[in-house]
């Protein structure tokens, strides 16, 4: 088994249910070209879980983002190319809506939103930036929600 490499690396991701669809950004990735993800990114060292989604869907989506629940935590390794060096990624994923986009500059690397339901996203599991995002789909689709003061955090 390859080394993993101990860091706090924390993401957090949004499944936005948003015009009788899922609203998802098309991103460019340095690895991959140009993928489909949810609006998703690292934990800052001064916010909680919950901030970082909301700025990071503000961010790449333009839309601010009202959270309703957590979703699920999900444990993913990725192998960096140039390295070989596995990572370990700890993923928390909220649902919930969006306002009126408030932005419409996106940040680098997306490109545009897009809504696509849970078959259509599926249909494109070539284009997906991450295995964690069918898995994520399963658990919405499947109802799993838990109450957002299930992350406690310190003053």
């Amino acid at each position: 088994m390859a080394e993993i490499r101990w860091k706090p690396n924390v993401t957090v991701a949004a499944y936005i249910e948003h015009e009788g669809k899922l609203l998802w950004v098309r991103e460019h990735t340095s690895r991959d070209g140009i993928r489909i993800n949810n609006a998703a990114g690292h934990l800052e060292a001064e916010e909680t879980p919950l901030q970082a989604v909301c700025r990071e869907v503000l961010e790449e989506t333009g839309h601010p983002f009202r959270p309703e629940a957590i979703l699920g935590f999900y444990l993913s390794d990725i192998r960096r190319q140039a390295s070989g060096e596995v990572v370990r990624f700890l993923r928390i994923a909220f649902v919930g809506t969006v306002g009126a986009r408030e932005r419409t500059e996106l940040d680098a690397p997306i490109i545009e939103t897009v809504l696509l339901s849970a078959d259509e996203i599926r249909a494109r599991a070539h284009e997906l930036r991450s295995p964690l995002m069918l898995r994520g789909l399963d658990d919405y689709e499947a109802g799993r929600r838990y109450p957002l003061d299930l992350i406690w955090c310190a003053e």
